[in-house]
């Protein structure tokens, strides 16, 4: 045996030319210049070949770079030739660069003859894709492709984890790991032997690169060392697979009407931008239920469809109509969603669901895009275009509404068709307009719908009908503000279109004191057209009972044609902020007042359809909004002033304070909010008084980790509080919390008799980094104030209308959560539902999830004691 070179001491062996390309003396003559730096060969053998490289290259070595494909380059301190053994061993900080692959050990050793490596002593191969592997001893091909690997760990990019006592690498593509394990979780940083929170341990794992899939032979899932589950046969996508084609992991479920529900997910990843799934799920009571989704990605945008659907065979689990579908079979739904950008400013899209029955989603805890709220149980199904630039907004979109409670008459349901908004906004260049500046805004509004019935309700406390108990019905069709003697019409039966526009401009001037001066003026046009539907009629009859209400008594609230208004009006705005700078912080104190003169309205509240201004709320908020109501149907008239001030204050620990406080008056001309029409909306409004009720708000943060809101308003004439909304949010490290309180007095005028107050509080708590607990309650402080007819039994101040608990565990393999809630839903039959659930969800990283849901449903008393 004899040593070829060692930089530590060089050596100069006889010339001549083996395994090298370059003659000794020339590599010598590199060693000497080099000293003891590691010197740069380049080695052939016919295939892949061993190098020593280093940084600092000799030129005469004429070192090739590692970019070629057939080189392979050798780091170590030194290298050693046995020609007797024709091998040639690396030594010392090995490291052999190959196609993307990196081997380090102490000690490589290439035999020429059978063309194979042998690495021991911290041997470690890192792959192309990141992957590295550690082993007492390597045995592999001079390619890197096959070979054993004893005492082998496999960390990959994905943080995912194999080990094995010995591993065989063949044809390049396929490992298999004798007596492995498998698992996503990190190894104690503490404590590297204490077995991991879950891993699979098989007698054999299986990874095969070309098919992106590990199979796992006689495999146990086990949980901190110990055995839960045994599996004969497992495969999964291995850990770099994002989407594959195979069954997923199955769902369980039960459901008092359903029985107990067992699906299996199956995934078809039909191509790189769209796939299947199909579940097919058996309930024991309702038999087969099936489900598809189909999605679909572009480089514009994505869609997607669901399809699902069951032939009952119980239905009448159910209750009839109209308290459920108890008299249908087959039922199903099918949803689509999608969204496509056509350029940068414009995008088209959809959202729809098409529904055998309302209560089918419920049912079947089917989830759906289309649902506004599970609270109001509604579905509104749209399909739109939007644009937008710096300056303008356009949004053109139809809708359908199909209500899924039972207090819902789908005829009273507007189908829109279509909504528009547009507005563009101008600034004028005082340089091209005489010195005249400003802001030039206009705004477009088109709206047609249509519905078949009309929507009735009394005034003061609720009349339903007979039959049922379940639908709003007046017993005297006449509008006004007679409690008990009135009606409020809430929705039209026949066709209504209008299109208002509104061209308004203002300039802000601020004068050689600070005070900021904003004139102001619009001219707002109005246009409707309304076709009433006085023929339809519906009658509802149960047990010798029947109800009937005519869509001829809407022509006491509204008249049918064209109409048309122009309101301009002129205003100004004045504001003076104050600024001063004490230890504590910044502050400024700034009063604002506000003068707006408009005509009255020419036609009378009788011509006005008022669909979408019917929720108005007069807080802080819109005190000095032009048109305090919430949609385009209404306006304000006459000459009103708003006036108030604010306060903020910066304090210096970053903590924050800001008030605003204020009132509107009536100066001149007509108050259309104190005027009775379809909706009455503006009555009790607190704007329907000369003054008005004041209004107030504020936000504090006085520290980082604690914030408060609130906006209320309060009687003109008593102070009392009329409006209170309370929000608090707290964050002390581990735990977060929020609290919400509300309480709005009664407005019998526009369909509330009695006061509406609630609390809600919710919170987590982390106990560690990974455990936490969480909670939630919703309290209905007036349910007891309600007719037993509505809401069931009386149940005291504190009736709970929601409850939720959980806690869970979350890391970086596994997250598993319990979370139990009940929830109070009416069901229509006098009485509330008390939905009770729990879901246990196990999610592995890795290897897919499981869930397990249980629903009951009670009807009982609300506060689940009764």
């Amino acid at each position: 045996m004899g040593r070829l070179f060692t930089p530590r001491k060089p050596t100069v062996l006889p010339g001549g030319r083996d395994l090298f390309s370059f003659s000794m003396p020339v590599i010598a003559r590199a060693v000497r210049r080099l000293a003891l730096v590691p010197v740069l060969v380049s080695v052939f053998a016919g295939g892949p070949a061993m190098a020593q490289t280093h940084s600092a290259v000799a030129p005469s070595a004429k070192a090739t770079t590692p970019a070629q494909p057939d080189k392979m380059l050798v780091e170590a301190n030194e290298l050693v030739q046995n020609t007797d053994a024709n091998t040639v061993s690396a030594q010392g900080n090995v490291r052999i660069y190959y196609q993307g692959r990196t081997l380090e050990a102490d000690k490589v050793i290439y035999n020429k003859t059978t063309k194979r490596m042998y690495a021991e002593g911290h041997a470690k191969l890192t792959e192309k894709d990141g992957t590295v592997l550690h082993g007492d001893t390597f045995d592999l091909t001079d390619d890197f492709r096959d070979g054993f690997v004893d005492s082998l760990r496999a960390d990959t990019t994905d943080k995912t984890h194999f080990s094995a006592p010995r591993a065989e690498r063949t044809d390049g593509e396929t490992t298999v790991f004798e007596r492995g394990t498998y698992t996503a979780c990190d190894a104690c940083k503490n404590n590297p032997d204490k077995p991991p929170l879950w891993r699979v341990r098989a007698k054999r794992i299986i990874h095969k690169n070309s098919e992106q899939m590990v199979y796992y032979e006689d495999a146990y899932l086990e949980f901190l060392g110990v055995p839960l589950a045994y599996v004969p046969f497992l495969s999964a996508p291995d850990p770099t697979v994002t989407r594959k084609s195979g069954l997923l992991a199955p769902t369980s479920s039960y459901k008092s009407q359903l029985g107990y529900g067992v699906g299996l997910p199956i995934f078809f990843n039909l191509a790189p931008n769209y796939d299947l799934t199909l579940t097919p799920t058996v309930f024991s009571q309702q038999g087969f239920f099936g489900s598809a989704e189909f999605r679909q990605r572009f480089e514009n945008g994505m869609y997607y469809i669901k399809a699902s659907g069951i032939s009952e065979t119980n239905p009448s689990s159910f209750a009839n109509p109209p308290y459920g579908a108890g008299d249908k079979s087959f039922r199903g739904a099918v949803q689509t969603k999608g969204e496509f950008n056509i350029n940068e400013n414009w995008k088209f899209g959809w959202d729809i669901a098409v529904l055998s029955d309302k209560y089918y989603l419920y049912d079947y805890s089917i989830p759906s895009e289309t649902l506004s709220s599970n609270y109001f149980s509604e579905s509104i199904s749209t399909i739109y275009l939007t644009g937008q630039s710096a300056r303008s907004f356009f949004d053109l979109r139809g809708y359908y509404f199909e209500g899924l409670s039972s207090h819902d008459i789908q005829a009273q349901q507007p189908v829109v068709r279509p909504v528009l908004d547009y507005n563009h906004t101008f600034d004028i260049d005082p340089a091209t307009s005489h010195g005249i500046g400003g802001q030039l805004e206009f705004d477009f509004n088109l709206t047609s719908l249509s519905a078949t019935s009309a929507s009735y309700q009394s005034v003061g406390p609720r009349t339903l009908d007979s039959a049922y108990g379940l639908y709003d019905v007046c017993n005297n069709y006449t509008p006004g503000r007679n409690l008990g003697t009135s009606c409020l019409l809430r929705g039209i039966g026949g066709d209504y279109t209008r299109a208002t526009a509104q061209l308004s401009y203002q300039r802000k001037i601020i004068d050689s004191l600070g005070e900021v001066w904003t004139p102001f003026a619009f001219a707002r046009m109005n246009g409707e057209d309304l076709s009433l539907n006085t023929t339809h009629s519906e009658t509802f009859a149960s047990n010798g009972a029947s109800t009937t209400f005519s869509n001829a008594s809407q022509t006491a609230f509204v008249n049918s044609g064209a109409t048309g208004t122009v309101t301009p009006g002129v205003g100004l705005e004045y504001r003076y902020p104050l600024l001063a700078n004490t230890r504590f912080g910044s502050m400024v104190l700034e009063p604002i007042a506000q003068v707006i003169a408009r005509p009255d309205n020419q036609l009378g509240s009788r011509s006005m359809v008022n669909i979408d201004s019917q929720s108005l709320v007069f807080d802080n908020s819109n005190l000095f909004d032009w048109n305090k109501n919430s949609g385009y149907d209404r306006f304000e008239t006459g000459t009103r002033a708003n006036y108030g001030a604010q306060f903020a204050m910066n304090f210096k620990n970053g903590g924050y304070f800001n008030v605003l406080a204020g009132q509107s008056a009536q100066l001149a001309g007509h108050n259309s909010f104190a005027t009775p029409d379809a909706a009455n909306v503006g009555l009790s409004s607190g704007l329907d008084t000369r003054r008005s009720d004041y209004v107030a708000g504020f936000t504090l943060a006085p520290i980082s980790f604690i914030s408060f809101a609130a906006n209320s308003r309060y009687d003109v004439y008593t102070f009392e509080p009329r409006r209170i909304d309370l929000t608090t949010s707290l964050n002390f490290g581990a735990l977060t919390a929020g609290i919400q309180y509300a309480r709005y007095t009664a407005q019998p005028l526009i369909g509330y008799d009695v006061n509406r107050e609630g609390l809600a509080l919710n919170g987590k708590y982390k106990i560690t980094e990974n455990y936490f607990l969480q909670g939630n309650v919703t309290f209905d402080l007036s349910r007891h104030l309600y007719s037993d007819l509505l809401v069931g039994p009386n149940t005291g101040l504190f009736s709970v209308a929601a409850l939720g608990v959980g806690g869970g565990y979350t890391d970086e393999c596994t997250t598993f959560t319990v979370n139990y809630s009940s929830v109070y839903q009416d069901n229509g039959s006098g009485t509330l539902s008390r939905n009770q659930t729990v879901l246990v969800s196990l999610q592995l990283r890795t290897l897919g999830d499981a869930k397990f849901s249980k629903s009951t449903t009670a009807t009982a008393g609300v506060d689940g004691v009764k």
